[in-house]
């Protein structure tokens, strides 16, 4: 399976068990330092020092690619204060034509690095007519990666962690995955006290109209996958006329609250688990039976109710345990390039082997071999919490909830409710709150959708597109999570067409 889109599949992780179920927002009833009264942003005098900044472009060790460093106000509310740094990356348009400006790329988490995706996919993955017309940037946001990055265990600790059981039978272990959550939030807060009150998605929305003005662009030019669907909104929102061409792809909805999203998204990986077993069923030797997609829930049930029981060996000093044998799985739902190896992996389960669905759960933790973990699921949890108040507050809360969300899902519900926990016991108090976003007198917005896309159900697209005013819904009729690049000639033809020409496709065209 090609390696960058093992990327793709992986790195983009809205739902995790055992962190929080992807959120959204921040509070955009308010106006963000220097708006006017019509809500349209403009630098204040405090800010200007950061908009007049001259980036240093160095080499970064990939060729072809330039880094830099751009400041930012670490408390937008006290901009003569503290700052942080924020990385930055592009690669130059190769030509021919003229150049268009820039063009920001972000793969979502929140917590995926958008260098990384830049300098492994975008940056050399895009189709050539773009990669031809603009310079190909990244910034990585506040808090992730090489932008001041959150951290909060240790790598034996978070190896721990993911291990901790999902889903607890008794008082006992629910005890235990209430202080997994506790402790994962006090490493956060003794690790990274100074930035986490800082990293919500109104603050990387500020920070990337700096990068704009720092790169010299009228306007912003972006395209943002899953989460990064919600971080372009929120810049429409801001700075509507600044907005360019912006392509939301695997879109969320701001209007959400935290348990409405968390449930959306149990049910979307419950919907993308069913079309993977009825492609499984049809294959010769399919681990999970050849009779009906419910008999294969009820056997991925089963495997995972005998590794609560008795987790299975990898080879490795850690064992193959329910919640980490979900993580696999669950990964494996991003892409339908993986139902391969997924079949192989639970293949491999059954007879007690268990190294296969751990490579695919440690791909999506961003686990090296090692034993170090990415700040990736740390600084998704960050972020999270800060964008909207908890689901549940404490565990007879989440108990209440375990039907609804076993109704969602009969397979993942129960992981998926307890996950959502996650939040209840953050240091810093959510500064976001669910609002729709309208993003009036914004440039036309492509959002896209994937009718069985399992971290971002279809409907959160068609919610947002009809939430921003000029919104126009792109739908793709398949399996995975996002669609740009994945080989629908349709939909890529429709987003080049827009990012090329500013002809953005007709509102409900389907491919």
């Amino acid at each position: 399976m090609d390696t960058r889109r093992l990327l793709r599949t992986f790195a983009l992780p809205l739902a995790t068990v055992g962190l929080l179920v992807s959120g959204c927002s921040g509070d955009g009833g308010g106006s963000s330092p220097g708006s006017t009264a019509s809500g349209r942003a403009a630098p204040s005098a405090d800010l200007e020092r950061y908009y007049a900044q001259k980036p240093a472009w160095r080499s970064c060790g990939v060729p072809g690619f330039q880094c830099a460093t751009v400041k930012a106000p670490l408390d937008y509310a006290d901009p003569e204060g503290e700052s942080i740094d924020l990385a930055v990356a592009r690669k130059k348009a190769t030509g021919p034509g003229k150049r268009l400006g820039s063009l920001l790329v972000n793969p979502g988490g929140p917590g995926g690095s958008a260098i990384g995706y830049l300098q492994s996919y975008a940056g050399i993955g895009y189709p050539a007519p773009v990669r031809a017309r603009y310079d190909m940037v990244a910034v990585d946001p506040r808090g992730v990666a090489r932008s001041e990055p959150v951290e909060c265990l240790t790598g034996s600790e978070m190896d721990k962690y993911t291990q901790t059981d999902q889903t607890p039978d008794d008082s006992g272990e629910r005890a235990k995955l209430a202080a997994a959550y506790k402790d994962f939030a006090a490493g956060c807060e003794k690790r990274s006290g100074k930035v986490l009150p800082h990293v919500s998605t109104v603050e990387a929305a500020q920070d990337m109209d700096i990068v704009r003005a720092v790169l010299g662009d009228a306007k912003l030019n972006y395209v943002g996958a899953s989460y990064g669907t919600f971080l372009g909104a929120t810049y429409a929102e801001l700075f509507p006329d600044r907005t360019g061409r912006l392509v939301l792809d695997g879109a969320m909805d701001p209007a959400l609250p935290a348990r409405a999203m968390n449930r959306d998204q149990t049910a979307g990986f419950e919907t993308a688990f069913q079309s993977f077993a009825a492609d499984c069923i049809k294959q010769a030797g399919c681990p999970l039976g050849r009779t009906s997609v419910a008999d294969a829930s009820e056997r991925l049930k089963a495997l995972f109710k005998k590794l609560d029981a008795t987790p299975a060996p990898t080879g490795d000093s850690r064992e193959l345990t329910e919640s980490l044998a979900t993580t696999g799985v669950i990964a494996a739902m991003y892409d339908e390039g993986a139902w391969p190896q997924l079949r192989g992996a639970l293949a491999a389960a059954q007879e007690g082997e268990g190294a296969s669905l751990l490579a695919m759960a440690d791909m999506y933790y961003e686990r090296e071999a090692d034993g170090s973990y990415s700040n990736l699921m740390y600084a998704n949890a960050a972020v999270n919490c800060l964008d909207l108040p908890a689901p549940f507050g404490a565990p007879e809360a989440v108990e209440s909830a375990v039907p609804d969300f076993e109704k969602a899902s009969p397979v993942f519900g129960e992981g998926f409710a307890w996950a959502s926990l996650n939040c209840g016991y953050w240091p810093e108090k959510a500064t976001g709150k669910p609002h729709r976003i309208e993003a009036k007198g914004a440039a036309p917005i492509v959002v896209v959708g994937t009718t069985r896309d399992p971290a971002t159900p279809y409907k959160w697209a068609r919610s947002l597109a009809d939430q921003l005013s000029s919104g126009r819904l792109l739908t793709y009729d398949g399996d995975g999570h996002t669609a740009y690049g994945r080989g629908s000639d349709c939909i890529d033809t429709a987003i080049n067409t827009y990012l090329l020409q500013g002809t953005p496709p007709a509102d409900g065209k389907r491919c």
